[in-house]
């Protein structure tokens, strides 16, 4: 029964985080420079991490976190970051999304399985199995070279993934979720130091407001997904957050104006279908 309510709670945390998600990749690809805006954004989130982590640590005294993997996590951001902004340069976001997001979720359950000993059923890898066809519907006809981009996305989020379910479960899983934007906005800062300080203050100066507002739903949606890595096995938290591909398709759609939105919809359904699936398999 309480496994069973693990469960539960952690699914509800993915799902409501999948919406965060979807909403603040929406905010991004509307803007000019896709990179400084996820710079940006980190900027705003692991400023707001640090200082949680310091009220933490005079309230309650230092929280037990795992460093070396939050930092290590934090330099998985960086390819994650450069990767995306190339990503929706070279797509449609309902394009470009379900493809990141929903390889993603299944890099993550084949390295938890292989590193972290997950265990998912038969039934649960069947749902992955309908979600990476749901996946196969979207990108059947499109240039590989064109997903390319997409698919190293995928990649990162696979790794960071498997990393931050190792950090969480090895520490306070919440303080692991903040530290990881405070590794991830260092990380990126630097390179975009190294590669883009003249543009930086400019930037920030003008899209402080959006950049803000993605920064506040990204540490809330992602501490959320820590959180649930505790409760549950990666494959499946990342799955089912992985849900914001419908998100996307109906986005790109009736607010992006894409095209091809019958078949972006229709893998979004049978991505949904391969969640319920999951979902029963648990």
């Amino acid at each position: 029964m309480l496994y069973s309510r693990c469960v539960i709670l952690a699914a509800a945390l993915a799902l409501v985080a999948a919406v965060l998600h979807a909403t603040w990749n929406i905010v991004v690809k509307q803007t000019g420079d896709r990179f400084l805006a996820l710079w940006a954004q980190f900027v705003f989130a692991g400023s707001f991490a640090l200082i949680a982590l310091l009220g933490w640590t005079a309230i309650d005294g230092r929280p037990n976190i795992a460093w070396w993997w939050s930092i290590f996590s934090g330099c998985g951001h960086l390819p994650y970051v450069m990767l995306l902004a190339k990503a929706y340069d070279k797509n449609d976001f309902s394009l470009t999304y379900p493809i990141a997001r929903g390889a993603g979720a299944l890099s993550a359950a084949i390295l938890g399985l292989i590193f972290l000993g997950d265990d998912l059923s038969a039934l649960s890898m069947a749902g992955i199995a309908i979600v990476i066809f749901g996946l196969w519907v979207l990108v059947s006809g499109q240039p590989i070279n064109s997903i390319f981009p997409a698919l190293g996305v995928a990649a990162t989020i696979g790794v960071y993934s498997v990393v931050d379910a190792y950090g969480a479960r090895n520490s306070d899983a919440v303080a692991f979720a903040l530290s990881v934007f405070v590794s991830g906005a260092t990380t990126i800062s630097i390179w975009a130091l190294l590669t883009r300080a003249k543009d930086l203050r400019k930037f920030l100066a003008a899209e402080w407001k959006p950049a803000a507002f993605g920064g506040t739903m990204s540490i809330v949606g992602y501490s959320m997904i820590v959180y649930a890595f505790t409760l549950a096995p990666v494959g499946y938290v990342a799955t089912m957050r992985e849900s914001s591909v419908v998100i996307a398709a109906l986005a790109g759609w009736k607010y992006l104006k894409e095209d091809d939105h019958k078949r972006r919809l229709t893998s979004a359904s049978v991505v949904v279908l391969g969640l319920i699936v999951l979902v029963a398999g648990r």
